[in-house]
């Protein structure tokens, strides 16, 4: 599943390249995860304001209303002047005067919706419980702390909600969790404030390095420009599971945590 990361690397990819560009046609495949929100005539003649980003959704800012994109599970974008007829994993098609932006979903887990504003109840619903973004000032410590405080449940299951913290994802919960020493299954409340602390540093480094790298690329995520990402070649833990720790030497460990697979450095990551 494309992450945070993979979202702000494919963001960056296409926003200057379709700023300021105007609708001219919109084409629609087998239905995704959720209607579109409007009939996609009205979207014509719509010039596209800027690309912002809130957790994994993507916002293009029209200048009249909203489009919310998801990659779902296995979704990708992308943009440029001519792009091949569409086949059949080709869900949306966004027809500009600066090229065509693409959504190319096999498994139609994603979304394109259109809403007013940020203050739509579909925005609402879909946006309104997001934790702070982890690349962003509003991703403080102090509240940081006190959001994990209030919960019980493990850590690694804690910043999968993404209520603490926005966007940290399996692979990036693994090797950040890793970086501060602390294990999977450790309760959130239970972390002392140096240990939180630690945390919080290591989810910012972790998600800006991936960025910086491009993303991970497991399967087939690559940017709107084709690029694919790096990050993956560098994990500390995740995917390792049975290799030695590149700290300690021994072998790294695996467990489901709600289906998930959590990867640790049973020495490195105390409990």
């Amino acid at each position: 599943m494309p992450e945070l990361p993979e979202v702000e690397v494919t963001r960056r990819s296409f926003a200057n390249a379709i700023e300021n560009a105007t609708v001219q046609a919109v084409r629609l495949g087998q239905p995704l995860r959720w209607p579109l929100g409007c009939a996609p005539e009205q979207l014509l003649g719509r010039r596209v304001r800027s690309v912002g980003r809130r957790g994994k959704y993507l916002l293009l800012q029209l200048d009249q209303g909203i489009l919310l994109l998801h990659l779902g599970m296995s979704g990708s974008l992308r943009f440029a002047p001519v792009l091949p007829v569409a086949g059949v994993h080709d869900h949306f098609d966004l027809v500009t005067t600066q090229g065509t932006l693409r959504l190319h979903d096999p498994r139609r887990f994603g979304a394109v919706v259109y809403v007013d504003s940020l203050a739509d109840p579909v925005a609402h619903k879909l946006l309104g419980r997001l934790g702070p973004e982890p690349l962003s000032d509003a991703f403080e410590l102090a509240g940081f702390q006190a959001r994990l405080k209030r919960r019980q449940a493990a850590i690694k299951s804690v910043l999968l909600a993404g209520e603490a913290v926005v966007g940290v994802g399996n692979i990036y919960a693994s090797e950040a969790l890793f970086l501060a020493g602390i294990r999977p299954t450790v309760s959130a409340a239970r972390l002392s404030r140096p240990r939180a602390a630690r945390l919080h540093a290591a989810i910012v480094k972790v998600l800006g390095q991936a960025v910086a790298l491009g993303g991970s690329t497991l399967r087939d995520f690559s940017s709107a420009s084709g690029q694919v990402g790096y990050f993956q070649l560098q994990t500390m833990v995740y995917g390792r599971a049975g290799l030695p720790c590149h700290v300690c030497a021994s072998p790294v460990r695996l467990l489901k945590q709600g289906q998930r697979s959590s990867f640790y450095c049973a020495n490195c990551q105390k409990p």
